[in-house]
C-alpha cells in the first residue's frame, strides 16, 4: 500500500506546472479555424485602408489649415491698428480696420513716391540708423523688402543666376547684387556678386563670378525666393537658360577658383 501511494504521488513543482485548463495562458495553443484567419485578414487590410486615408486626410489639410491660420492671423493682426479707433466712435465692424489698413499702406506708398515724401523718409531713416540696436534690424529687414520690391534699384537683387558650387557637377541658386570690374596683370575682368542664401534670405555666401560663368535662367526674383524659402519645394520642372550656357573651361576654372 505505501508503494502504491509513493507511486501515485506528484512533487509540488510538477503540480504547479500542470496544465490548468481553465486558464488560457497556460492551455495548449489550438489550431486557428479558416475563419479566423479571414477575419484577421480583412481587419489588417482595413486597419491599411483607414490609415493611409486618414494619412492623405491630413496631407490634404495640414497646408489648408496653415494657411487659413496664418490669413486669419494676419487679417486680426493688421485689423487691431484701426479697430480701437473704431471702437472708440462706437462702430464695431469686423474688417474695417483692416481694410483701413489696406488703404493706408496704400496712400504711404504714394506719399513717399513723391518727393517730399521721400525726403520725409529719408530724415526718418537716418534718425533709425543712429540708433544702436534698432539699426541692424532696420538694416536686415530692409534689405529683405528692398529686394523683392518692384523698385528695383542699387541695392535689390538685380536677377537670378545658378553658379557651379561648390564642384563640377554642382550648382548653387543666388542673386546677382552687383557688379565690379577686377583689375589685374592680364586686363580687366567683369565679377557680378553672387549672392547665394544658406538660410532661407537672411545669412548667406557672396561669390565673385565671372559675369560668362553665370547661368541667368528664366526665373524672376520673387520666383528664386519662393524656391529658396520653399527649400526647392517649388523648383519647376523645367529650367531654361536666358542666354548661353558658359563653356567648360571656365567653369573649371570658377571651380578651382573656389
Amino acid at each position: 500500500m505505501a508503494e502504491e501511494k509513493e507511486s501515485t504521488s506528484i512533487p509540488l513543482s510538477q503540480a504547479a506546472e500542470a496544465v490548468d485548463p481553465e486558464d488560457p495562458a497556460k492551455s495548449p495553443p489550438r489550431p486557428s479555424s479558416p475563419t479566423t484567419s479571414t477575419r484577421k485578414a480583412c481587419c489588417a487590410v482595413l486597419q491599411s485602408w483607414v490609415s493611409r486615408k486618414f494619412m492623405t486626410g491630413c496631407v490634404v489639410l495640414f497646408p489648408v489649415a496653415i494657411t487659413f491660420f496664418i490669413t486669419w492671423w494676419f487679417i486680426q493682426f493688421v485689423d487691431g491698428f484701426f479697430s480701437p479707433l473704431y471702437a472708440k466712435l462706437g462702430i464695431n465692424i469686423f474688417g474695417l480696420g483692416f481694410l483701413t489698413s489696406l488703404v493706408f499702406i496704400f496712400l504711404v506708398g504714394i506719399f513717399v513716391s513723391s518727393w517730399v515724401g521721400s525726403t520725409i523718409f529719408w530724415v526718418g531713416e537716418w534718425f533709425i540708423k543712429k540708433m544702436p540696436f534698432v539699426r541692424h534690424i532696420y538694416s536686415a529687414s530692409k534689405q529683405v523688402s528692398t529686394a523683392i520690391s518692384p523698385d528695383q534699384n542699387t541695392t535689390a537683387f538685380k536677377e537670378v543666376a545658378i553658379i557651379r558650387h561648390p564642384r563640377i557637377g554642382e550648382y548653387a541658386f543666388g542673386f546677382i547684387t552687383s557688379t565690379v570690374v577686377l583689375q589685374t596683370d592680364k586686363g580687366d575682368e567683369e565679377l557680378c556678386s553672387v549672392y547665394v542664401p544658406t538660410n532661407h534670405l537672411y545669412i548667406g555666401d557672396i561669390f565673385l563670378v565671372n559675369s560668362e560663368e553665370i547661368i541667368r535662367p528664366n526665373l524672376s526674383i520673387r520666383e528664386g525666393i519662393e524656391i529658396i524659402v520653399s527649400g526647392g519645394m517649388t523648383m519647376p520642372q523645367v529650367i531654361a537658360s536666358m542666354g548661353p550656357m558658359p563653356r567648360k573651361s571656365q567653369s573649371i576654372r570658377l571651380n578651382r577658383m573656389a
